[in-house]
């Protein structure tokens, strides 16, 4: 790990300047761990240093995670990518598309031209949305009094489709839906099922929903940047919720997270045995969207998140959860590698061409940092110079 002390040196620098509260970032090739790193503060008004154990809030990095269960399911027979949804999680044959809000501001409804599939589900074109970046799913949520997906109230996930499904691609509660779709053919709440299939075998012993008294002895502190300051928060997801939100519920460590990306990059294979089969990774890995693009996301909530545009000029494709860079990426990254991120500025990415992933954490809102966003691109940077792959 001796050449990678240029990524200890920018991270150092972050914390030091309190450009960051705290980092945490690892990384792997299929041989070995190749970077393993943690700077600054749990808490920027206490003395608790980041560790390589701190557990942090990995939000939508949850959503990979969820989706390996349900392609589990599918490799069992028990789900089916394009089978109507509903078959499975009758709510969701309820869901209306949003067409506008009358003169008296109340939203105008229509049944979709076609039902959501499992495949519209990973692949955010089953027309749910995030209110976070959709000024219209807000607008629905207070002249309706529906909650914000974080409250894990079932009644969050009753928010209208914004188009018809497959029609576009739109980030949104889709994952959570799927984890529904895990719920009712495994006959298990999704946090047991994911103890049981992916979290135990993988040793992603630090990995929950709930967090232990462990947890929360090592748990990091989410941020508020506010102009040039960083102020910390008090944020956390739900302990005793209504559900598991598979799309963003999960707590978890750097290292675990590894583990989970060394497993996909691997085709499915851990020390413990088969998590998912070759070829259905694979699946997951291609892109889905045809001839649909991702755009520029612009922030409805300048809070919690800024304006995203990934990949700035690039075609963007989307996987079974997985975002997917069609050409190669200047930190290194080979084109059809796979990635994503938690709202709190966590990223990882996964590169099963050139065998290298890696995880980066921090607990900043709002999403899209532009400080974290530069770390990891230089961390990613790097750590591929040093493999020299």
């Amino acid at each position: 790990m001796a050449q990678l002390q240029s990524i200890d040196a920018i991270f150092r620098q972050a914390v030091e300047t309190k450009a960051m509260p705290g980092i945490v970032a690892t990384a792997a090739t299929d041989r070995d761990v190749v970077y393993e790193g943690a700077f600054g503060k749990r808490d920027l008004g206490q003395d608790a240093a980041m560790t390589l154990d701190t557990v942090v809030w990995i939000a939508s990095m949850t959503k990979a995670i969820t989706a390996t269960a349900a392609m589990q399911l599918v490799e069992k027979g028990k789900l089916g990518l394009d089978r109507p949804a509903r078959e499975v999680v009758p709510e969701l044959g309820a869901a209306k598309v949003l067409e506008g809000f009358d003169g008296a501001g109340q939203p105008r409804l229509r049944a979709p031209s076609r039902p959501i599939t499992l495949r519209h589900l990973l692949t955010h074109t089953s027309g749910f949305a995030y209110e976070i970046w959709n000024p219209e799913i807000a607008q629905y949520q207070a002249v309706t009094g529906t909650p914000g997906i974080t409250t894990c109230t079932n009644a969050a996930l009753t928010t209208p489709l914004m188009f018809d499904p497959g029609e576009r691609w739109a980030y949104g509660i889709g994952i959570d839906w799927a984890g529904k779709m895990v719920e009712a053919v495994s006959g298990q709440r999704l946090d047991r099922y994911l103890q049981e299939n992916i979290l135990g075998p993988l040793g992603m012993k630090d990995t929950s929903f709930k967090l232990s008294a462990s947890q929360r002895a090592r748990l990091a502190r989410v941020h508020q940047r506010d102009g040039g300051g960083l102020s910390p928060i008090d944020f956390e997801i739900p302990q005793d919720p209504e559900f598991h939100m598979g799309g963003g519920g999960l707590y978890g460590t750097v290292g675990d997270y590894l583990a989970f990306a060394r497993m996909i990059m691997s085709g499915g294979r851990a020390t413990a045995g088969q998590i998912l089969r070759p070829e259905t990774v694979a699946l997951m890995s291609e892109n889905h969207l045809g001839a649909l693009d991702i755009p520029a996301v612009r922030s409805a909530m300048p809070a919690l998140s800024n304006d995203v545009e990934l990949f700035p000029g690039m075609r963007k494709g989307w996987g079974l959860s997985f975002l997917i860079n069609t050409e190669p990426a200047p930190t290194g990254r080979a084109a059809g590698s796979l990635a994503w991120a938690g709202l709190a500025n966590t990223y990882f990415w996964i590169d099963r061409t050139r065998q290298v992933c890696g995880v980066f954490a921090s607990q900043v809102l709002p999403f899209y940092d532009h400080t974290a966003v530069d770390l990891f691109g230089k961390f990613e940077t790097e750590v591929y110079r040093a493999v020299g792959r």
